[in-house]
């Protein structure tokens, strides 16, 4: 695959992650570029997305400066359609299983993860036994998908930080620590484990925001 690939993203968007853990994953060369969403830039609303959101992927037409893009490229927008456009353009990558249903089991993962993304994944079932991925031998979409949420909530929970009132993170992380959450506690440690997880997580930055961002309740 020699086209060219630019992700626009934001460093704090666990949308802007999920794609960058399946470009990681797969080891997919791509330009990266941060983008200011409190301010910016022209050429970013009217050439590459117009609505100004994040993630955005460019493909195709001329490899360019990402601050210069080319009306030539292909604009993808949507995290989740990226991801299903990253399995289609890599189809031996493992992203999308070949096994039809195996295929629909990540399809309906990823969608069961993105409308309910804030409840545990032990609700739905969806997780199997004794495997190290959502779905299949693989790492596909449904674990770059829900693993920057999983990463966040780890970060959440173990600094106390958000809406929750002070004390309230720092017990449910212990509260996920208990054996109801067995199953689910080893996918995530499994998950955060991963050397595409490390290289794309920005833990400091993120901490930062939460404590500027959100004031416990008393």
């Amino acid at each position: 695959m020699s086209e060219q690939l630019t992700l626009y993203l934001h460093k704090l968007s666990p949308h802007s992650r999920k794609i960058q853990l399946a470009l990681t994953e797969i080891d997919a060369p791509y330009k990266g570029y941060h983008v200011d969403l409190s301010n910016k830039p022209e050429w970013f609303t009217s050439i590459v997305n117009p609505v100004g959101e994040v993630p955005t992927l460019t493909y195709g037409g001329p490899s360019v400066n990402p601050e210069d893009p080319s009306p030539l490229s292909a604009k993808i927008t949507e995290s989740n359609v990226i991801l299903e456009f990253l399995a289609d353009l890599y189809p031996d990558s493992g992203l999308l299983l070949k096994d039809p249903v195996l295929r629909a089991k990540v399809r309906f993962f990823v969608d069961a993860t993105t409308k309910h993304v804030e409840n545990p994944l032990y609700d739905f079932g969806l997780l199997e036994e004794g495997g190290d991925f959502a779905v299949g031998d693989r790492y596909p979409i449904a674990d770059a998908c829900i693993s920057p949420h999983l990463a966040m909530l780890k970060t959440v929970t173990e600094n106390d930080l958000g809406k929750f009132r002070v004390g309230m993170g720092l017990k449910l992380g212990e509260e996920l620590k208990g054996p109801k959450f067995t199953k689910f506690t080893k996918y995530v440690n499994q998950m955060l484990e991963r050397p595409s997880l490390r290289e794309t997580y920005d833990e400091e930055g993120l901490i930062a925001y939460f404590k500027t961002a959100f004031v416990h309740a008393q």
